[in-house]
């Protein structure tokens, strides 16, 4: 072989071999590249799944500090609704408020008596199951269509009476204190504990003249409850 062909087939040789080496490297790296590219797609499930994994973590903490919030409003709610069923004393402590009577807690009677000029005594049962307290103030009496209330037959008020069981409340009513003839005549009388009760009863109690009526406070026996002018 001449001098030049052999250059030529030399050079022919290092041309093919450099490609086959180019072509070898470029295939590598495509395979590099294709197993990374397949490869990513697991990496991000992974990262999903751990983002997941963290969403839930948190939403679960959420859940958590929700229900203990709850519970503590609840039971801040339950530590108010306590405090407020009874009256502060000023050293902390709080007392329990009593009941006190409407009309409708009580049974009710009358009857007429001669002592004092003639008067009708009123008596306050609780009824049964029932424990209140008659106010330290005069029971409403009321007479007639016209709303005539009986004033005041003692200068003071008395004290509040418990009612529970046989305990029974006595006042006196004397539905005429003036001497001169005439008055109103009727034969029931409407009977409240205080003006503000809203279920005021009305009583028989034979034919009565009522002209200035008084009634006494109310008693716990029957001889206190007597209306003298």
């Amino acid at each position: 072989m001449s001098g030049n062909r052999r250059k030529a087939f030399l050079v022919s040789a290092a041309l093919v071999g450099g490609a086959m080496l180019m072509t070898a490297c470029q295939d590598s790296d495509a395979a590099t590249d294709t197993g990374a590219a397949q490869s990513s797609p697991s990496a991000a499930q992974a990262g999903g799944a751990a983002a997941s994994s963290g969403s839930s973590d948190s939403d679960s903490g959420q859940g958590t500090d929700k229900g203990t919030d709850a519970t503590g409003k609840g039971t801040e709610a339950d530590a108010d609704a306590g405090a407020g069923s009874g009256v502060d004393t000023g050293d902390g402590k709080r007392e329990q408020v009593e009941q006190i009577c409407g009309a409708n807690d009580i049974s009710w009677s009358t009857r007429s008596e001669s002592q004092a000029g003639g008067y009708i005594l009123v008596m306050a049962k609780a009824k049964s199951g029932i424990t209140c307290y008659l106010p330290a103030e005069l029971p409403t009496v009321a007479f007639g269509s016209d709303g005539t209330e009986a004033g005041p037959a003692e200068q003071s008020v008395g004290a509040q009476v418990k009612l529970s069981g046989s305990t029974t409340a006595y006042a006196g009513v004397n539905p005429k204190t003036t001497d001169e003839d005439g008055g109103k005549e009727l034969d029931s009388i409407i009977v409240a504990v205080g003006n503000e009760d809203p279920n005021p009863v009305s009583l028989p109690v034979g034919t009565i003249t009522v002209d200035e009526p008084v009634v006494t406070n109310w008693h716990t026996a029957p001889a206190d409850a007597v209306p003298f002018n």
